[in-house]
């Protein structure tokens, strides 16, 4: 029989109920006391509410005397549990010997399936890992397998006076920590909605886009700088059978040679001097049933592109550092605006690796090649703009728009879209006119011929003023970070880093 005694607070109350208790040989299994309120278990055939009452009636301060069906710490446990069973990622908690105390509905759902008990196993039974390397005096992550499938693992010791006493390990599986990824990634929504245009150019493009989509092969998208190849790879993904599965994407051009490797390919622990402990996974296992877009594949260095073209032989890798061998099905959207014949001229991509990448292909058209959509994109971003600065109804002279229609445009859509931005943010007025467009465009200068330089705040901001400057005019011209750090006489790692900064490419 449960009980809760509703009482004074007074010293020594509890006490004395139990030594009533015990004057009648009757067994207390558990006691929990709160202010006011003494619950307590009774295990005794001849323990009755009513006989309980008259025992405890000549205890100084004892008010009244209820049966319930919980203790308090049962109560909470419940809670705890249906909590812990709403979360859908499996959670350990172990002894800082490695003995599994408690898990959640998700771990067990898992363990059931290989016919384990998971309470009172041990974790090496279930975890690759070794307790040594989970039971630390801090919080990390790490890879792991769990029943033979990959999760990435959060573990928090548990303390208790400055002495690990034991973890609570988080396991999140490795496609849904890929889901997490690209949603982080900016994503448009709608991406083949996004692609603003009537042009027989672009809707040729559109109509490419909802064929491919469908097909589960490779997809090479080709085109000049800001012509809109991401906004393409969305749209492919999003309109396929894999549009509930990861979209990831990255950058060959940004990152130098040894941390794309890892980027792609993942690492085991202790690959590398600073690789995280635990390892940590690559894109391909991130985007496990998803989608890959390789943006600007063209500069990988030719011992990634031996490497890619294994992959896509049948689609296994090994980590750096690893010797076993993961699968991955992820479906492959590369893009470059570089012209292939060209480099493979020069030596500088692989021909083998072309084939395998250019199944299918989209070519992107110039914003010069469809001039007929420029009036819907000026007018499309000249909204964007108006809502980003909170200014209402900001419009355009015919005469402004036809200079924007003559330009042009080496930057392609993104030149366009930032230029209609600088013009909204500069205007005085609700209205952009022919002589805003040739400032913004052709630069503003004074009347003698020298730049303006009234504004600059300091040498620092005049430095970055100009380095951004001088990138964005030549790099439509020299388009690969290569080529552009060949023309300034710098290293391939600096223009990349430039050109993140400043958002340029």
């Amino acid at each position: 029989m449960k009980i809760c005694i509703e009482s004074a607070d007074r010293v020594g109350i509890s006490q004395e109920i139990l030594a009533t208790f015990a004057s009648h040989d009757w067994n207390v299994k558990s006691i929990e006391v709160q202010s006011q309120n003494t619950f307590v278990h009774i295990d005794a055939i001849e323990a009755t509410l009513s006989r309980v009452k008259r025992l405890l009636m000549p205890v100084d301060g004892i008010k009244q005397c209820i049966e319930i069906n919980e203790m308090p710490s049962e109560v909470r446990e419940k809670h705890v549990q249906a909590l812990l069973a709403k979360i859908t990622d499996p959670i350990l908690d172990i002894s800082s010997t490695g003995m599994i105390l408690a898990t959640n509905q998700a771990a067990k759902t898992i363990a059931k399936q290989s016919n384990v008990d998971l309470v009172h196993s041990h974790i090496d039974d279930v975890i690759d890992a070794s307790i040594d390397a989970l039971i630390q005096p801090h919080e990390l992550s790490m890879t792991v397998t769990f029943f033979g499938e990959p999760f990435i693992a959060d573990i928090n010791p548990v303390m208790s006076a400055n002495t690990v006493t034991g973890a609570v390990i988080y396991l999140k599986s490795v496609e849904k920590v890929g889901r997490q990824l690209s949603l982080v990634q900016s994503s448009k929504d709608n991406a083949l909605q996004a692609m603003i245009g009537e042009s027989e150019q672009i809707n040729l493009v559109k109509s490419q886009i909802l064929r491919f989509a469908t097909l589960d092969l490779p997809v090479l998208i080709v085109g000049k700088t800001g012509t809109g190849k991401e906004l393409v790879a969305q749209a492919l993904h999003q309109l396929g059978p894999r549009k509930d599965k990861p979209f990831l994407t990255i950058n060959c051009a940004a990152i130098p040679e040894q941390l794309l490797e890892s980027e792609l390919f993942g690492y085991t622990s202790g690959a590398f001097t600073g690789a995280n402990k635990g390892g940590k996974p690559g894109l391909f296992e991130l985007a496990n049933g998803g989608t890959l877009f390789l943006d600007e594949i063209a500069e990988m260095s030719p011992y990634l592109q031996a490497k890619l073209l294994r992959f896509l032989q049948d689609f296994r890798y090994r980590k750096v550092g690893g010797t076993k061998e993961f699968k991955a099905d992820v479906k492959i959207i590369s893009a470059s605006h570089q012209d292939f014949d060209e480099l493979f001229i020069q030596g500088e991509f692989r021909e083998d690796l072309f084939y395998r990448l250019n199944v299918l292909k989209v070519e992107l058209p110039t914003l010069a090649q469809r001039q007929s959509d420029i009036e819907l994109l000026v007018n499309y971003f000249l909204s964007l703009a108006s809502q980003q600065i909170n200014q209402q109804g900001v419009d355009i002279t015919a005469a402004a728009l036809e200079l924007l229609r003559g330009y042009h445009w080496p930057g392609n859509i993104r030149q366009l879209e930032n230029t209609i931005f600088r013009l909204v943010a500069l205007s005085d007025g609700d209205v952009i006119d022919t002589e805003q467009v040739q400032q913004v465009l052709f630069g503003q200068q004074k009347n003698d011929g020298q730049l303006e330089t009234l504004h600059v705040q300091d040498w620092a901001s005049a430095q970055a003023e100009f380095e951004k400057s001088l990138l964005t005019q030549l790099y439509p011209h020299y388009p690969t970070t290569r080529k552009l750090a060949a023309r300034l006489n710098v290293s391939h790692n600096k223009i990349a880093m430039k050109l993140r900064a400043y958002r340029i490419g």
